[in-house]
């Protein structure tokens, strides 16, 4: 009896059914293959990160772990750029560092290696606070400030707990003041017929909205409010260099100075780098970096995060947070 009378598809029907099959699941096993390629590839990917993060973090702590088996060392913690609570010149970063370094009984001296052009009056406070907490524990252990290209405002600030200060004759000192700074954007917005609308509970709770026009009793009150931490830098300045300032009205009025000309105000005691420090006045060469490192995954995060909403608001000028810079 013929295929056709059985009800069956032709032979070439078939074998073309049988080679649609064959190539269909040789189709779907090559898929298969390519997702579980990529899996294991990101997977590998994955773990050659978390080795490279914990290589980082070996090597942040070597100079330690190193210098612990041998003798005795200067111990150096950075400040690095703005002073603020999410900058790595935090005082909780500085603090921290701070406290390992007079901790460690092989650290014979301490020098805060200062690059900064200062920040919050807040956390240069609380660092400013912490060193004459450290030296009164400690006081067979001196600390430092060695200023490299910029050592104002907070930066200051905070050097001026220190034992003494050094800085290389063309580095800048000073800027003993305090700024708080925006825009103001009244006119712009009638100009384009925008009216802005703020609904606030306390008669003076908007008041350094950039969109409404500035009150003449707010703007008094917050000229106060500048003068009162200015005046706060002030005493501890003058509290932490005591009778080496030089009887001069400049001194407080935010300006900067070079190296050389901060010696002979009184507001370094003398020139020379970290490396000069620990060899001359330290008499220890051997330095050791006591400076907390930052977790890769929290430095990412922390940019992710933090750049984006600083950075509209910087440009815009909506930022008025008092800075000593």
């Amino acid at each position: 009896m013929s295929e056709e009378k059985l009800g069956l598809p032709p032979e070439k029907d078939r074998q073309w059914a049988l080679i649609e099959n064959l190539v269909g699941g040789i189709l779907v096993e090559q898929r298969r293959s390519r997702r579980w390629g990529i899996f294991f590839k990101l997977l590998t990917f994955f773990y050659l990160f978390l080795f490279l993060v914990y290589v980082i973090a070996m090597a942040a702590n070597m100079n330690i772990s190193k210098a612990a088996k041998g003798g005795e060392y200067t111990a150096v913690i950075n400040v690095n750029g703005v002073i603020a609570a999410d900058e790595q010149a935090s005082a909780d970063n500085i603090v921290t560092g701070l406290r390992a370094a007079f901790k460690d009984k092989k650290a014979k001296a301490v020098v805060l290696r200062i690059n900064s052009p200062g920040g919050s009056p807040v956390q240069s406070g609380y660092v400013y606070d912490e060193i004459k907490r450290l030296r009164e524990l400690h006081p067979n252990k001196k600390v430092y400030a060695v200023i490299a290209d910029l050592g104002a405002s907070g930066a200051y600030y905070i050097a001026s707990a220190t034992d003494e200060i050094y800085a290389d004759k063309a580095s800048l000192v000073g800027s003993i003041g305090v700024v708080a700074s925006g825009f103001g954007f009244v006119e712009a917005i009638d100009k384009v017929g925008v009216t802005r609308r703020v609904y606030t509970a306390g008669q003076h709770k908007g008041f350094l909205d950039p969109f409404l026009p500035p009150k003449e009793d707010e703007t008094e009150f917050w000229q106060d409010v500048l003068n009162t931490t200015h005046q706060q830098f002030i005493n501890s300045v003058k509290e932490g260099r005591g009778d080496r300032l030089k009887d001069d009205p400049k001194l407080f009025s935010g300006l900067v100075w070079s190296g050389e000309q901060a010696v002979s105000l009184g507001l370094i005691d003398g020139l020379g780098s970290t490396s000069y420090v620990a060899r001359e006045v330290v008499g220890v060469e051997e330095i050791v970096d006591f400076t907390p490192q930052e977790n890769p995954f929290e430095r990412f995060a922390k940019q992710l995060g933090a750049s984006i909403g600083a950075g509209i608001s910087q440009s815009l000028g909506v930022n008025s947070t008092i800075k000593l810079q």
